[in-house]
């Protein structure tokens, strides 16, 4: 049995752009075997090469946490973040240990699943997965074209593969997100075109996903869009997809009561304390921010002060890919255009509640473009459909042969499509440092250093380090527990790591200590003394994260010594 590869019409959102997309018949085993075959290789870049890189500075926090979890249950731990994550982070972590004790593992070493990746595996896995709602909430919207599209486009997108390969929250966010908003739509489709259906069983299982995305991470911002877009409809007359007061009451007393069972930690006196501190900045490590070789303030309240107002407009004209690009420009001038259904409302919405939520605050990370990414991702295959539309007409047209136009249509789709596989297929396993041709690859690590190296050097350094340095040596670098943790890693418990911002410790530096002087770790608190050991040293060596260069390492002498503490 086949189904015609028609869109799946929202009732009553009529998306004119789209109501004649028959491409022959397309059979459900046929959709079900292509977003099984997206999924798959989605999941086979996120995971391939998943050690390659050291932890991070926020990794390892999740890692303490775990232990903490495994040594005294929960706990406040970590407790700024919800435990969703990190409980399954748990469940990760133990099953690769049981996995690394079993006879086959120790018959092959190489079989042996390393703790970065037990740690990042479910990000992996949830980013994968999002392939599959990708495709359910562009379909609903704007057909079963447009939601291929979107599914190929994220599961092999640089940016995308690069945020779902760290163990940090936005994955999971995006996952029940798009979960919600999957519910949401069919609850709308059936309140308004299926009135013997009760849509109320999808309004709780929207509240379900939303709770389980608030115990990912505190982000309401999300929820608004929504909520916002069920408000937009209000005002017609004709709608019946009305929730009322009663429902709405009822819908947040579901997702309050999911997001505590999935988030039991928030009961406990101290995580509220750890969030108090975290939102008051008392834990915040670091006073600056690099961005495009320059430093700024950090804090989410420095609001324009901070990172520039286009620094997320940076990053997607940077790290997507071209064709995937200059969709989404054309995308965005299809949502303005009425033919393209009410749907486009909600895409809207999605742009407008993100960008007020996150453009204009002063502390930016690449990684929180992730809650919009799928946004632009579809907006990209909704001008991708539609250019092949019009290419497939143009086609029939000159050779005055329908079938021309399927062909012409499938050509043009594949050819993004490819463009963005072999974009990622060239950036692994680093795909943080991908650049599009337009930014050029000799770019990488210069727009967000930070973001883009990731710590991932730490390792290397400090096994490195453990090689050359005399016992008891000092290493100072601005990310000592990482650091210290490595150490230990490479058996030499005995390195002493300490931040160099700190000037009590800089003090105690001796001849013949270490000083790391790492790419997206310099500060307003180490800019100074970094730039005048640079001017009068030269590093023992060099750590790359691929082939960027990440990380200078100096073996202090008296001279250099004396340049780090600024004496003459």
């Amino acid at each position: 049995m086949s189904a015609p590869a028609l869109p799946f019409v929202t009732a009553g959102l009529r998306p004119e752009l789209f109501s004649n997309t028959r491409a022959g018949s397309l059979s459900r085993v046929m959709l079900v075997v292509a977003l099984a075959v997206l999924t798959l290789t989605g999941f086979g870049f996120r995971v391939s090469g998943l050690s390659s890189e050291g932890l991070s500075e926020d990794e390892l926090n999740k890692l303490n946490a775990v232990s903490d979890y495994r040594a005294h249950g929960l706990t406040s731990a970590n407790g700024e973040h919800p435990l969703l994550m990190k409980a399954l982070m748990t469940t990760s972590v133990i099953a690769a240990e049981k996995w690394n004790q079993t006879s086959f593992a120790a018959a092959h070493p190489e079989m042996n699943i390393s703790v970065e990746s037990a740690l990042r595996f479910p990000n992996v896995l949830f980013g994968a997965l999002t392939v599959i709602l990708i495709f359910v909430v562009a379909s609903e919207l704007f057909g079963l074209e447009v939601g291929l599209i979107a599914a190929a486009l994220w599961a092999f997108d640089p940016l995308a593969i690069s945020f779902s390969r760290i163990a940090k929250e936005d994955t999971f966010v995006v996952f029940f997100f798009l979960l919600a908003n999957a519910f949401w739509l069919r609850g709308q489709r059936v309140a308004e075109g299926q009135p013997t259906l009760r849509p109320e069983r999808f309004y709780w299982a929207t509240a379900a996903a939303f709770g389980a995305m608030l115990a990912s991470k505190y982000l309401p911002a999300m929820l608004a869009i929504s909520v916002a877009y069920n408000y937009a409809f209000q005002g017609i007359p004709v709608t019946r997809w009305v929730i009322g007061k009663k429902k709405y009451i009822k819908f947040f007393f579901v997702m309050g009561i999911v997001f505590v069972i999935c988030n039991p930690t928030i009961l406990l006196p101290e995580t509220w304390r750890a969030m108090t501190k975290f939102t008051t900045y008392k834990n915040m490590g670091h006073d600056s921010y690099e961005f495009m070789g320059q430093l700024y303030p950090h804090k989410f309240s420095d609001w324009l002060r901070g990172e520039p107002w286009y620094f997320y407009q940076v990053l997607i004209a940077t790290k997507m890919p071209v064709l995937t690009l200059l969709s989404f420009v054309g995308g965005l001038a299809l949502l303005f255009r009425r033919k393209t259904g009410d749907g486009r409302y909600f895409f809207l919405l999605w742009f407008a509640i993100w960008a007020l939520a996150f453009m204009f605050v002063g502390g930016k990370f690449t990684r929180y473009l992730t809650t919009v990414l799928p946004a632009i991702i579809i907006t990209s295959a909704i001008a991708v459909q539609f250019a092949a539309r019009r290419l497939g007409r143009f086609f029939a047209g000159i050779v005055r042969n329908d079938s021309a136009s399927i062909y012409a249509r499938a050509a043009l789709a594949c050819l993004v499509i490819i463009s963005s596989f072999w974009s990622a297929a060239q950036a692994g396993p680093h795909y943080r440092l991908f650049m599009n041709s337009l930014a050029g690859s000799d770019r990488a690590g210069f727009f967000f250093p930070q973001d883009e190296f990731y710590d991932a050097y730490v390792r290397d350094v400090m096994s490195e380090i453990a090689k050359r340095a005399r016992p008891g040596a000092r290493v100072a670098g601005e990310l000592p527990t990482v650091a210290a943790y490595y150490a230990q890693r490479a058996n030499r418990p005995d390195l002493i790591c300490v931040e160099l911002s700190d000037p009590a410790e800089l003090e105690k530096l001796l001849p013949d200590d270490f000083v790391i002087d790492a790419r997206g770790r310099t500060y307003f608190s180490n800019q100074a003394m970094l730039l005048r050991l640079r001017q009068t040293s030269r590093p023992a060596f060099t750590v790359p994260v691929g082939a960027t260069p990440a990380a200078d390492v100096y073996l202090l002498d008296q001279a250099s010594l004396a340049a780090l503490r600024g004496e003459k």
